[in-house]
């Protein structure tokens, strides 16, 4: 069995004194217990503390965990309208630690784990989700070709590639069969809208317990886990904050379903549409239940390889893995409901 919960700090340590200028060596390793995709771990050391993100050891999906790919994106990103950690070091020799790793400064700030923003004002929620909506704006507004990224996706039809991708991906980690799964995947292709020339960046996972905020403030200061990131369709990635509204409220849904959302100071699904078409000058989207059901079954893909991985003994947090696995049917059914 892949150990994710431990480093060999030894290692890091012996690789980052030679590769990371003022590293001050030895470290105290903590893993973070957010996130099911790659491994990532505080470290501590007497000048100053770093997160060291890797990819998991043992047998992965192709193509999944690019840590590379992450490290890319994030320095171009840096000094941006778009907030992300500095870069360090990507270390792709995979014999120093087990596997390919990078580090980052560690972003001091604040994490909100559900979008009710328990312990809020009024106020600051409703100021959380505007800068949240103006991120996503600045991110899908980046010149990628003076920002040195016209190269990192393919051409071609986004989302004809992505529902080729994740449908390869979900067959490859399929644990059972879903009806609804399939259906879904079916209706994904017949009605997919023609590709309409939209090309950005995108960051593939967007939603609020993916970024870092002021401590005593509400501004973003890092998006964090960009793996799923490269240049498609901005309407996905806008899809993917509102269907993680749509689950349900609470620490197993995260989500905003049946929450009174006016008395909290969060805005309805359509108001955060509206501010960032406004933001991005846009008159309105056509056919955004497609991009919502689109999300929900890339994310139903998503933690069916996450239960893969709990089964096969290598996920980061393989208690949650298992926990998560059993929403893959809701997932779809929502995919399903989009559609509609």
């Amino acid at each position: 069995m892949a150990d994710t919960q431990r480093l060999d700090t030894k290692a890091a340590a012996d690789y980052l004194r030679d590769h990371l200028p003022g590293f001050d060596a030895p470290i105290e390793a903590v893993k973070f217990e957010g996130g099911q995709s790659n491994p990532t771990f505080l470290l501590k050391t007497g000048a100053g503390n770093y997160v060291l993100r890797r990819k998991p050891p043992g047998q992965l999906l192709k193509s999944a965990h690019a840590v590379d790919r992450e490290f890319r994106v994030q320095r171009a990103l840096f000094d941006s309208d778009v907030p992300v950690a500095r870069m360090h070091v990507l270390c792709e020799d995979a014999a120093v630690i087990g596997s390919d790793f990078y580090v980052m400064d560690h972003v001091v700030g604040r994490n909100f784990n559900e979008p009710t923003l328990d312990g809020l004002t009024t106020q600051e929620r409703s100021a959380v989700i505007d800068d949240m909506n103006r991120v996503l704006a600045a991110l899908h507004d980046v010149d990628i070709d003076a920002a040195g990224l016209n190269d990192y996706g393919p051409p071609g039809h986004y989302l004809e590639r992505q529902v080729a991708r994740w449908s390869k991906q979900y067959r490859a980690s399929e644990t059972k069969d879903l009806p609804d799964m399939n259906l879904l995947m079916q209706r994904l292709v017949e009605e997919m809208p023609p590709d309409d020339g939209q090309r950005t960046l995108v960051h593939g996972d967007y939603r609020i317990d993916n970024m870092i905020f002021e401590s005593a403030g509400t501004r973003c200061l890092a998006v964090l886990d960009w793996e799923l990131s490269t240049i498609g369709h901005p309407f996905a990635d806008l899809a993917s904050v509102i269907m993680q509204w749509q689950l349900p409220a609470g620490s197993e849904g995260r989500g905003l379903a049946g929450v009174e959302r006016a008395s909290l100071g969060l805005p309805s699904d359509q108001a955060f549409i509206e501010a960032y078409c406004a933001r991005r000058g846009l008159p309105g989207i056509d056919n955004f239940g497609y991009y919502l059901a689109f999300c929900f079954f890339r994310m139903a893909a998503i933690i069916q390889g996450v239960l893969r991985r709990a089964l096969d003994g290598n996920a980061s947090n393989p208690e949650r893995a298992m926990q998560l696995g059993v929403y893959v049917p809701l997932f779809a059914q929502n995919g399903l409901e989009a559609l509609r």
